[in-house]
C-alpha cells in the first residue's frame, strides 16, 4: 500500500518520538517526505520517501544531520520528544528556547497563573486528595490521583527521580483545543474532546484518543482562551492546549508542536493543517475559524500482556492507522495501533469506531 511520492510542494524532514501522523500529513499536502521515527509503523513507510529508525532520542541531531547532507530539505519539523533539538535555519515551528518553557509543567502553571488564565491550584506538601504530575513526560503517563501520604509514597517509589507538581483535583470533561500561531496572532481550528485510559495505576490520566468537534456550550469560550493562550506563550506553528471543561474552565497544558489529534482535526475540517502550519510559521494565520463538516474518532488500543503482533492489518486501513509490521513484539500496556471512526455526527461516528475496534480487538485475542 505504499504511496505514491508527490514532491510538488518541497521536501521535509520529519523527526521525533511518533511521527505517522504528520509524515502523512505532510504528504497530503504535496510534499516528498523523510522521517526519523522511534516506531517506523507501517504506514509511516507508505508516505516516507525514506526513514530512519532510532532507540534514543539523543540520536536525533545526528541523524538530522545527516538526511541534509544526502538530501536536499526545505523545511524541519520536529515532534515529541525533539522540541528542543532542531538549531537549523529550515526548522520550522516552536523556538526551541520557548518550546523548552512548555515541556516543564512547574512553568507552564506559572505561566497561566501570570497570564490570569484559570488553571488547578498547587497544593501545599499533606494536602490530600492530590493530583500528581510529573514536571516532564507528554501524555499524560505517570499522572496520578493519590488519596493519601501511602498512595504518594508509593508514587515516589515508583519514580524516585522525578520532581513532580501537586494539583488540585478537578472533575470534568478533558478536552483540547488546536491553534495555528505566528507568536504574536493565534486562531482556533478545532475543539476537542479527549479520552484517557481509564483503570487504575500509572497509566489511568494517559492520552487514548479523542474526537472532533466537541459539541458543548463551551466550544466558543474554549477556542477564545486557547487563542488568548498561545498567542500569550510566543509558540509558533501548530500549537494545542489541553483544559478540563466543566462549570469553569481551567487549562492544564500547552503543547509547542504538532498534537496527536492532528490526522481526525485534518479530516474534520478537509483542511491541511500541515499547510496552515507552515503558512503561521511565515507569519499568516487565517483569519476566522474553521466550521468542521464531519465527525472523526480516534482510539488507541493497548496490549493488556505481552504479545507479539501475528496478523498484518494493513487491509483495515483507513478504519486503523499507526499500523504494527507483523512480528513487532509489544509489551504489556503499550500502544499497539489507532482505530478510528466518521459520521455526520458523534454518535455515528462512535458508532462506527466501536465496530472497528470488535473487529481489531478479534485478531488481538489470538495474540
Amino acid at each position: 500500500m505504499r504511496q505514491e511520492v508527490r514532491g510538488l510542494k518541497g521536501t521535509a524532514l520529519i523527526a521525533g518520538f511518533a511521527t505517522r501522523h504528520v509524515v502523512q500529513s505532510a504528504w497530503r499536502a504535496g510534499y516528498e517526505v523523510y522521517a526519523i521515527d522511534h516506531f517506523c509503523d507501517q504506514d509511516l513507510t507508505w508516505y516516507a520517501k525514506e526513514w530512519s529508525l532510532f532507540e534514543e532520542l539523543d540520536e536525533i541531531p545526528a541523524l538530522i544531520e545527516d538526511y541534509c547532507k544526502k538530501f536536499t530539505i526545505d523545511v524541519i519539523i520536529t515532534t515529541s520528544g525533539a522540541e528542543t533539538i532542531a538549531e537549523d535555519p529550515k526548522f520550522c515551528g516552536t523556538p526551541p528556547n520557548i518550546a523548552a518553557r512548555f515541556l516543564d509543567k512547574s512553568q507552564i502553571q506559572h505561566f497561566f497563573f501570570e497570564s490570569g488564565i484559570p488553571v488547578p491550584e498547587i497544593l501545599a506538601a499533606g494536602t490530600y486528595p492530590a493530583f500528581i504530575k510529573p514536571v516532564s513526560g507528554a501524555g499524560g503517563w505517570r499522572n496520578s490521583l493519590v488519596q493519601n501520604e501511602a498512595d504518594e509514597r508509593a508514587w515516589r517509589e515508583l519514580w524516585p527521580d522525578d520532581p513532580y507538581i501537586r494539583q488540585e483535583p478537578l472533575e470534568g470533561t478533558p478536552c483540547s483545543v488546536s491553534c495555528v500561531s505566528n507568536g504574536t496572532v493565534a486562531r482556533a481550528v478545532a475543539v476537542n474532546e479527549q479520552f484517557m485510559r481509564g483503570g487504575t495505576g500509572e497509566r489511568a490520566f494517559g492520552f487514548a484518543g479523542a474526537l472532533t468537534p466537541f459539541e458543548t456550550e463551551e466550544r466558543a469560550r474554549l477556542a477564545e482562551l486557547a487563542e488568548q493562550v498561545v498567542a500569550a506563550s510566543g509558540c509558533i506553528g501548530s500549537v494545542g492546549v489541553d483544559f478540563i471543561a466543566s462549570d469553569e474552565i481551567r487549562a492544564i497544558e500547552i503543547n509547542p508542536r504538532f498534537q496527536a489529534t492532528l490526522d481526525i482535526v485534518e479530516e474534520s475540517l478537509d483542511r491541511s493543517i500541515f499547510d496552515l502550519h507552515l503558512e503561521a510559521c511565515r507569519g499568516r494565520v487565517p483569519s476566522l475559524r474553521p466550521s468542521p463538516v464531519r465527525c472523526v474518532a480516534r482510539k488507541i488500543l493497548f496490549a493488556d500482556h505481552d504479545l507479539t503482533v501475528k496478523d498484518d492489518l494493513k487491509r483495515l486501513a483507513p478504519a486503523v492507522a499507526d499500523i504494527p509490521w507483523k512480528g513487532t513484539e509489544i509489551e504489556e500496556g503499550s500502544a499497539v495501533i489507532s482505530v478510528y471512526g466518521r459520521g455526520p455526527s458523534r454518535d455515528e461516528a462512535l458508532s462506527l469506531l466501536d465496530k472497528s475496534i470488535t473487529e481489531v480487538r478479534e485478531y488481538m485475542s489470538r495474540w
